[in-house]
Formats: C-alpha cells, sequence, structure tokens
C-alpha cells in the first residue's frame, strides 16, 4: 500500500470517527425532541419509531401551563444569575491578587483552591447541610452559597492564569500615571479579561443551573424554592402511577435549548478564555 493510499485511508477513518462521535453526542438530545413531540399512545407503542408519525405540541403546551415548573424556572434564573455573578466579582478580585500581586503563601493558596475541586458533590453534602440547618438559612441563599463551592475554584484559577498573561508593564504605566490599585484593576486589567469572564461565567451559570443534588436536598422541605432539574424530576402524570415521559422530555428541551444558544453566541469568547491563559505568560 503506498503512502497516499494509507494517507486517504486515515482521512477516511479519521471522518468516520468523527461522524461517530457526533450521532453519539447529539442522539439522547433528537430522542428527547423525538419523545417531546409525540402523544401519550405513540410513546407506549411497540416497537418505538425514531420520528413521531403525529406530531404535537401536546407536551410543550402543558409544561407551559404548569405553574410548579415555571415557578422552577424562575427560581433557576435567580440561583444561577446569583451564582455567576458572585462567582466573577469574587473570582476577578483573587484571580487579580494572585496573577499580579506578590505575597507570601501565594502559591500555596492555588494549590488549596485547585484541590477544593477534587472533593464530590456527595461527600460535602451531609455537612453542607448540618451547617446550613444550624444558621436556619433559606433554600435559595443555601444552594447560591453551596454551588459557589463549585464554581469558584474554577472562576479562580482560570482568571488567574488570565491576569498572569497579561504585560506587567500595563500595571507598571499604571502606577507610573498615578492610578489606584482599584482604579488599575477595574479601568485597565478588568476589560481586557473579558474572555475568561465569559467563559467563566457561563459555565458556572450552566453547572449551577443544572445541578441536582443539592438543590433536591435543600428543599426538601421548602417546596417553592425547587429549581427546573427537581421540578422535572418530580413531575407526576394526571393518571396514577403514569410517567409523564413526554412532558419529561419536552420540558427538558426548553431548559437546555438556551444553553445551546448562549455557547453558539459565546463560542469564541470560551475558546479565547479557555486557551489564553494556557500560551501566555
Amino acid at each position: 500500500m503506498s503512502k497516499r493510499q494509507r494517507a486517504i485511508l486515515g482521512k477516511i477513518a479519521f471522518y468516520l470517527l468523527i461522524v461517530a462521535i457526533f450521532i453519539y453526542l447529539v442522539f439522547p438530545f433528537y430522542w428527547a425532541l423525538n419523545s417531546a413531540l409525540k402523544g401519550q399512545n405513540e410513546l407506549i407503542q411497540t416497537p418505538a419509531t425514531y420520528w413521531p408519525e403525529e406530531p404535537t405540541l401536546q407536551n410543550f403546551r402543558a409544561v407551559f401551563s404548569n405553574s410548579s415548573f415555571m415557578s422552577g424556572l424562575l427560581n433557576s434564573i435567580i440561583v444561577a444569575g446569583s451564582v455567576t455573578v458572585l462567582s466573577l466579582v469574587v473570582g476577578s478580585f483573587a484571580g487579580f491578587a494572585l496573577g499580579k500581586l506578590r505575597f507570601r503563601g501565594r502559591t500555596p493558596s492555588l494549590y488549596v483552591i485547585l484541590a477544593m475541586t477534587m472533593f464530590p458533590q456527595i461527600a460535602v453534602l451531609a455537612g453542607l447541610y448540618a451547617v446550613i440547618t444550624v444558621l436556619n438559612l433559606p433554600a435559595m441563599a443555601s444552594m447560591i452559597l453551596s454551588y459557589m463551592i463549585f464554581t469558584l475554584p474554577f472562576t479562580v484559577w482560570v482568571l488567574t492564569a488570565f491576569f498572569k498573561g497579561l504585560p506587567d508593564s500595563l500595571l507598571q504605566a499604571a502606577q507610573v500615571d498615578g492610578a489606584s490599585m482599584m482604579q488599575t484593576f477595574v479601568q485597565i486589567l478588568l476589560p481586557l479579561t473579558a474572555p475568561a469572564l465569559v467563559t467563566t461565567g457561563l459555565l458556572a451559570f450552566i453547572q449551577a443551573w443544572n445541578e441536582y443534588l443539592f438543590a433536591l436536598t435543600f428543599t426538601s422541605i421548602e417546596p417553592g424554592a425547587r429549581t427546573v432539574p427537581v421540578t422535572i424530576a418530580l413531575f407526576s402524570g394526571q393518571i396514577a402511577r403514569q410517567e409523564p415521559f413526554g412532558e419529561i422530555m419536552a420540558a427538558s428541551i426548553i431548559v437546555t435549548v438556551p444553553l445551546i444558544v448562549l455557547v453558539l453566541i459565546f463560542q469564541n469568547r470560551i475558546v479565547e478564555g479557555l486557551t489564553a491563559g494556557a500560551v501566555k505568560g
């Protein structure tokens, strides 16, 4: 076999692998959409159809008319939005300090922050629940503070790498011009970190939006504070022992589409933010 033939076969194998990965990743979303567009009778028929024979929006109408779902959607927006804003504010200050300022214990602090990401959620759930019970915090405040335990380390780490990549001459020039440290941070360095802020903010939002375990635990005695994942998991059918599979799939599509749209809009910023700290400094 010639070198040219091996190159052609290698390229064909590469594209086949890409197609296989694409189908593997997209098929669950396609099947959710397929199920959401089916009526109850078509959902339970066998063999299953790969496209609805009589497409209907009944499941979507049922979801939008569900007051629990709409309440959970609003709660998720409040919780995820608050977590994102707080993570960016605290993370940007911490990233600036760890990336540009010199102080004793800076490197150990970075490793401690990185180590915080190694603990699984279930390992800290019991302790957090006990602390929150003692403090008597409301469910939404409990979720916001708990989610930041997992969003802040990533935010601080990425922003620290990005601040390290910014030239020190910017900081020195601002000091020569008489700018204070806060003015330098807010007016000069922070605008340059927009790609990293978009990246970490979007990923923090997605993580808080999709979180289920803490939300289920903290809202167990406060149902009005349930977020979307918990609300969808607790959907009940109109008939006893009926699983509203179509409504669950429709609700999943509704809460997933906004995330996909956000990622598509900011995809260039996301890539830039994730790679900038790795190639500078």
